[in-house]
């Protein structure tokens, strides 16, 4: 009969194995299916299968794994990285269990092959960083989309101030700089003019931008927008003094880096390339230091 353990890992590398074919090939969420069951309603559209009703059993079995904070923090770090749609919140909340859980199967038969303190550490550890890996993913790509809409955001500062002085109004230097951009921030700039479009209120749109994309710089650009338009000041100065401001940023950030560089290299220079040098250069010496004394 085999071990406890053995069947403990066993039974929960059988149940990982259902969560982790629903996280990864999971349909689109509920909201998204009944949107466009509501949009589509009454359309006669060719090749289009009659809807079928989805179990809701997983979904739910995940939900109740997974505490609120979690999913209200991926939620935060999805928008941040620009909700991408191969990385849906759900799924990435079942990917987290699912690995959770397939390392704690296998750290179990670790453990059980080799019983001891640091085998059993060592276990935790690798299920603590299983259940971590989403997460950590998502929030790379979000700090990338980040440091990708700060270095445009002063070019596409200047070609909106270039529009408005031409004499287009704010928004349509933004979607002008939205259609002829190509990164992140163009995307954004559309989104929030779809937001205006659909009734959002102009200031809501503009404070929900800063607020998904979490960019400092972005977020006192939009700042002194809605001043500028509570107040009644030229939206045409605050573009000019803010392209400005974030030319300059730009170049200081650069020096920065460039200023750290020597400080990072101190660490690899001593640990990697003057332990190698010593040994290259003062090798042949040391031995021949001790075979003149030794003989």
């Amino acid at each position: 009969m085999l071990p406890t353990p053995v069947l403990a890992a066993a039974l929960a590398v059988a149940l990982a194995v259902p969560l982790l074919g629903w996280a990864l090939l999971a349909r689109p969420q509920d909201a998204a299916a009944r949107t466009r069951a509501n949009l589509t309603r009454g359309l006669d559209l060719p090749g289009a299968a009659p809807a079928r009703p989805r179990s809701r059993l997983l979904p739910g079995l995940v939900r109740a794994l997974t505490p609120a904070g979690t999913v209200a923090r991926l939620n935060r770090l999805a928008g941040a990285a620009g909700r991408p749609g191969e990385w849906p919140v759900p799924r990435l909340v079942a990917a987290k269990l699912v690995l959770a859980a397939v390392a704690a199967a296998l750290g179990g038969l670790v453990v059980t092959a080799g019983p001891g303190p640091l085998t059993v550490l060592m276990a935790v550890g690798v299920t603590g960083v299983a259940y971590v890996v989403p997460e950590l993913l998502l929030y790379s790509r979000g700090q990338e989309r980040q440091q990708a809409i700060a270095l445009e955001l002063a070019d596409t500062l200047d070609q909106m101030t270039i529009a408005v002085e031409a004499g287009l109004g704010f928004e349509a230097a933004m979607a002008r700089a939205g259609r002829n951009g190509r990164g992140p921030l163009a995307e954004e700039l559309v989104r929030t003019l779809q937001d205006i479009a659909v009734g959002q209120p102009r200031r809501e749109a503009y404070l929900a931008l800063a607020e998904r994309t979490a960019v400092p710089d972005l977020r006192r650009f939009i700042r002194a927008v809605v001043q500028a338009d509570a107040y009644g000041v030229s939206i045409a100065d605050v573009l000019r003094t803010q392209a400005a401001e974030m030319r300059l940023k730009r170049r200081q950030r650069a020096e920065e880096k460039a200023m750290q560089i020597p400080v990072k290299v101190i660490f690899p220079l001593i640990l990697c390339i003057l332990p190698t040098l010593f040994i290259v250069l003062l090798g042949p010496a040391v031995l021949d230091i001790a075979a003149a004394f030794g003989g």
